[in-house]
């Protein structure tokens, strides 16, 4: 947002600048001699679109994108070195992951910050080799790449100002100068941003208007909403930011819960507050406990009250530090934006010459000589840390939007959003369980519903995206959404398969489809369908053979004589485990239930926590958090594991249905455990949670693992069953007696009794079994005595 009247103007921000006092002078100051930068975000989609008319517009020999040269970073060049001396692919590996991840990390400070590397350096040749001659290509450019958004346009040819490279077939073309050497030369850098959110927000309005459009209803103009909607900001003060611009992050969320934002500029605010400079300085502090009244809202000067009144008399803004110039001292706006520019940049000698200009401005003011070093040292300060506002403004526009469809549209905005994002199956899973927590009904993949995107049906349900379905590409969506259009709904498996090319539509899509339940609406098993496929693809094979050869018989088709499809066979569906086992391999997460699920009443009297609890623990707020001893439990849905100098480690993901967490096996918990951690097994983690103070996060300690029967055979106290007189027959009571009794050598499992609630006509009796009964421990003993008695018949208690 180059927050000026040129911007609102040209339409490019829906935001009156005059109205947010956004300055005029941050886009084009007399005073300043380099080119302003004018930074537009477009919708993703649309970014190309506007590079191709600035170039038909201009003419293509006067406009190119930027280069960018990648050079060897730390991590980078270790690969580099390590693939050139022909060293295997683990050894690099090792070295180039005990590099930290930071900002601007060299390999020379790698040696001093990372212990791990530095013992590697020193005991093994080989890395020593391997580092030493790293260290002497770090830097040195490697590849040229194009710059996200800079375009130039120039007077006349470019290459009157700067080289151009192109790929050979003439490709491609960018400056052979980068982003600095062109401003250098007197270029004009435009930054064209191609905006995820931007591309949400059209997205979901255009499911918007087209429902509403259904019921005869006015489109809606988001451009038109009012920045003062309850609903949306009680969307916000809930912290229900998952997906919403700017504010989704964690430490975000935790911003939001002590701000409780409840007019427009706090949503200008927490942008500009949410960096490390502002949190650092307690600047963020001061800004909340003013806004709740627990710290009284001071201003340095009576005159900065109309300036300073919307952040709580904190200096939060450049532009607030340009009008405190304007205010006390006199200065022009273009003067003020010179004086912002000097504190920024420190240097000492410009500053000397600010402040004495200050200062004489200030006393001729009638401000008193201590008042004015006192304002002059905070605006120094805070030049510092200040956001400019106009940016600030035109981002928590966009967030404001967001977080106005999700009130409003919930439906259709989440559509949006999951459409966003379907290649990145980790964003869907957390997108699909934020639908889960509004109540929203996630419909399965539906060969008659389904879109290459995520839609919203007439019942308001989001309707799931065929193209977030892992293996079915765009060619066959395409080819299966053309004829439902031309030729109407699918009426069963076999007339798919005849209407659709089989090269597009492969018999392994069509299995694809079936794992993900897009077959579902015909009523048959996915274990039946998927048995029935063959022979549906080689009936569909034959038709269009005899459709090529011109032939067809007095039926109308491949059919056999009495002119129906042949039968699928009624074949029972797969367990819950099998058909969301197929449900994970297809879409990457679990949707018509959880493995969990099976394991629900259990784990609820055994864990302490589920992970979106531990997830949701409030640690920046409460500084350290006590060890706190938890029991968590859930699937593993990933697992590494790491050769280290001390043994083996494992860090695993556990899920639960609720959110993911990440936990350490160390080496002394992995020679105990570690042939529990396997990829789908369900675990019980014991340990104590504590906080780190330098990322705030959360750490958990491991100190005991489970598998269901481990946990079964040390915590279960007693198995009960209810027994109805009327299920006694066909041999249950002996499979029972086989399932649950005991071999004495068997110690100890013999430790949980087994309680028995008959219940008959006219009477009912409470057994306990003898000592050679015991509850089983495994789960397919288990699961068995609950299909033969009924889920809700059988309990472990804990």
């Amino acid at each position: 947002g180059a927050g000026s009247l040129v911007a609102y103007a040209l339409k490019i921000t829906d935001l009156d600048p005059l109205e947010y006092d956004l300055l005029f002078e941050r886009f084009l100051n007399p005073e300043r001699i380099s080119m302003p930068d004018f930074d537009v975000d477009f919708c993703m989609e649309k970014r190309d679109k506007v590079i191709e008319y600035v170039a038909q517009t201009y003419g293509r020999e006067k406009v190119s994108q930027i280069i960018t040269h990648g050079s060897m970073a730390a991590k980078a060049v270790i690969r580099d070195c390590g693939r050139v001396l022909g060293h295997a692919y683990g050894f690099v590996d090792r070295v180039a992951k005990l590099i930290p991840m930071d900002l601007g990390m060299t390999l020379e400070k790698a040696l001093l910050e990372s212990e791990d590397l530095k013992a590697l350096y020193d005991t093994d040749e080989e890395v020593q080799g391997l580092m030493d001659l790293a260290r002497s290509l770090e830097g040195l450019t490697r590849n040229t790449g194009k710059h996200a958004g800079g375009v130039l346009i120039s007077p006349s040819d470019l290459t009157d100002y700067t080289p151009v490279y192109c790929e050979p077939d003439g490709s491609n073309r960018v400056s052979q100068y980068d982003m600095h050497d062109v401003e250098a030369v007197g270029l004009v850098k435009f930054d064209f941003l191609g905006l995820r959110n931007l591309t949400i927000i059209d997205w979901a309005l255009k499911i918007v208007n087209a429902r509403r459009r259904k019921k005869n209803r006015e489109p809606i103009d988001i451009s038109q909403i009012d920045l003062a909607d309850r609903p949306s900001f009680e969307l916000l003060k809930a912290c229900k930011t998952t997906a919403i611009f700017q504010l989704e992050s964690r430490g975000m969320k935790d911003l939001i819960k002590r701000l409780q934002p409840d007019v427009f500029e706090d949503i200008i605010a927490l942008v500009a507050l949410y960096r490390p400079g502002p949190l650092g300085s307690g600047m963020v502090d001061d800004f909340v406990n003013r806004k709740h009244g627990r710290q009284k809202v001071e201003y340095p000067h009576p005159d900065l009250e109309p300036i300073l009144k919307p952040t709580y008399g904190v200096i939060l803004y450049q532009e607030q530090v340009m009008q405190i110039a304007q205010v006390l001292a006199s200065y022009t706006l273009g003067g003020a934006d010179m004086l912002r520019r000097a504190m920024g940049k420190k240097k000492p000698e410009e500053m000397e010459k600010q402040r004495s200009i200050f200062m004489e401005g200030a006393l001729k003011n009638g401000v008193e000589e201590g008042t004015a070093t006192y304002i002059f040292d905070l605006m120094e300060k805070f030049a510092g840390y200040g956001f400019n506002k106009s940016h600030s403004a035109a981002y928590a526009l966009v967030s404001f939007q967001t977080a106005w469809l999700k009130a409003h549209y919930p439906a259709e905005f989440m559509a949006a959003v999951l459409s966003s994002d379907m290649d990145n199956t980790e964003k869907v899973v957390t997108f699909i369980d934020d639908c889960k927590q509004q109540n929203l009904s996630v419909v399965a993949p539906d060969i008659n519903l389904s879109h290459y995107q995520f839609t919203v049906d007439d019942e308001g349900r989001v309707v799931y995206g065929l193209g977030a379905v892992k293996g079915v590409g765009e060619a066959a969506i395409d080819m299966i959404r053309e004829s439902r259009e031309q030729e109407g709904e699918f009426t069963s498996l076999v007339d798919l398969c005849k209407r659709v090319s089989s090269q597009k539509v492969s018999r392994r899509v069509l299995e694809t489809l079936i794992k993900a339940g897009a077959f579902d609406l015909f009523g048959l098993s996915r274990h039946a369908l998927i048995s029935f496929l063959p022979e549906a693809v080689q009936i569909a094979e034959q038709y269009h053979r005899d459709q090529s050869n011109g032939q067809t018989d007095l039926f109308g088709g491949a059919v056999n004589m009495e002119g129906k499809e042949p039968q699928v066979p009624d074949l029972p569906e797969w367990n819950t485990k099998q058909r969301l086992a197929a449900e994970k391999e297809v879409l990457g997460l679990y949707l018509s239930g959880h493995p969990m699920d099976e394991y629900a009443d259990e784990l609820k009297q055994l864990i302490t926590h589920s992970l979106a609890t531990v997830e949701g623990m409030d640690v920046i707020e409460g500084g350290k958090m006590s060890k706190l001893p938890v029991i968590i439990g859930g699937i593993v849905a990933a697992v590494r594991v790491q050769n280290t100098d001390n043994g083996k480690r494992a860090f695993f993901t556990l899920d639960d249905g609720s959110a993911y967490m990440e936990v350490a096996a160390f080496t002394q918990t992995f020679e105990t455990y570690g042939h529990l951690i396997q990829k789908d097994e369900i675990l019980l983690v014991e340990g104590t949670l504590s906080s780190d103070m330098r990322t705030g996060s959360i750490r958990l300690r491991v100190e005991a693992l489970h598998d269901m029967a481990s946990a079964r055979r040390t915590f279960a106290r007693s198995l009960s069953m209810s027994v109805h007189h009327s299920q006694t027959g066909n041999g249950l009571i002996n499979e029972l007696k086989e399932l649950l009794h005991t071999p004495v050598s068997d110690a100890e499992n013999r430790q949980c009794p087994v309680l028995i609630y008959y219940d008959a006509i006219e009477s009912s009796a409470r057994l306990r079994l003898g000592d050679h009964y015991c509850a089983p421990i495994n789960d397919s003993e288990l699961f068995r005595i609950r299909e033969l008695l009924g889920k809700d018949n059988v309990r472990l208690h804990y």
